[in-house]
């Protein structure tokens, strides 16, 4: 049975494979964001050399980093699954001899791999020719790395199941999406990172899971995070990733108790 869901990481990384001239295009755009957010920071910095904890190197390479691994952990994985409850089309998903959540699980890996190989990786490489982005050179950092990096995709695919599992209950959650969108880009660091929130809402940040999707793993990338509390990092990401498997359950439980097709 487990041959058949890696069938479907594979299907969708063709599926995307397909479609890769959009993502080459997407390059350019995030390496303008990048560019964007480095003379941002650059006029923010000023001559200071530190700010919040983040030297200018580390800021540089933590922003390049951050929106590059965005490109991994992204899917529209709500989306779809409120696409599919909107047309009926989940339904016929329901009745087939496979685990409905697990398979959008699996397809969202399979456009995180495409992602990763044919947009994050030659991104990176393009965005560190153009700014002077500082790599780590130690290969246990990057091994540990991509470790957190999987925890984001898991945790960040968590928050987009349970996102689109509400269109049972509200029928139109394209408000709820877009504002899940905001909120993940924004506290989980991307926009600016957590350390340079005031304290009171660090202080929230620290009981959310948004964190553990972008802001540790890069603050760990960057050297910000030392490598020996790199465990304690992992370990968060795993209890959020344990802990969003609740709402998930019950919300899916509550759910296939009360579908109807509105179309299809």
């Amino acid at each position: 049975m487990m041959s058949a869901y890696v069938d479907f990481i594979r299907i969708r990384f063709l599926m995307m494979l397909a479609y890769r001239v959009n993502y080459y295009s997407g390059i350019i755009i995030y390496a303008i964001n990048i560019g964007a957010y480095y003379f941002l920071w650059q006029a923010i910095y000023g001559s200071q050399d530190t700010l919040a904890g983040f030297t200018v190197p580390q800021m540089t390479t933590y922003i390049a980093v951050s929106w590059m691994a965005r490109a991994f952990y992204f899917n529209n994985l709500d989306r779809e699954i409120a696409n599919e409850i909107r047309d009926g089309s989940v339904a016929v998903q329901l009745i087939r001899p496979y685990n409905y959540l697990f398979v959008k699980m699996m397809q969202g890996f399979g456009e995180g791999l495409f992602r990763l190989l044919l947009f994050m990786v030659p991104g990176l490489f393009i965005v560190c020719l153009i700014f002077p982005v500082s790599l780590p050179t130690d290969p246990k950092v990057w091994l540990i790395y991509l470790v957190m990096l999987f925890f984001s995709f898991l945790i960040n695919s968590q928050i987009n199941i349970l996102t689109g599992l509400f269109a049972f209950f509200v029928e139109n959650n394209e408000g709820m999406m877009r504002m899940k969108r905001v909120m993940v880009d924004l506290f989980s660091g991307v926009v600016v990172p957590i350390a340079f929130f005031p304290g009171w809402l660090s202080g929230i940040m620290e009981w959310l899971p948004f964190q553990a999707i972008t802001y540790l793993p890069s603050s760990f990338f960057t050297g910000r995070t030392p490598l020996e509390e790199a465990g304690s990092v992992m370990l968060l990401q795993l209890f959020w990733f344990l802990l969003l498997l609740i709402p998930i359950w019950l919300t899916w439980r509550a759910a296939r108790k009360r579908l109807f097709v509105q179309g299809g």
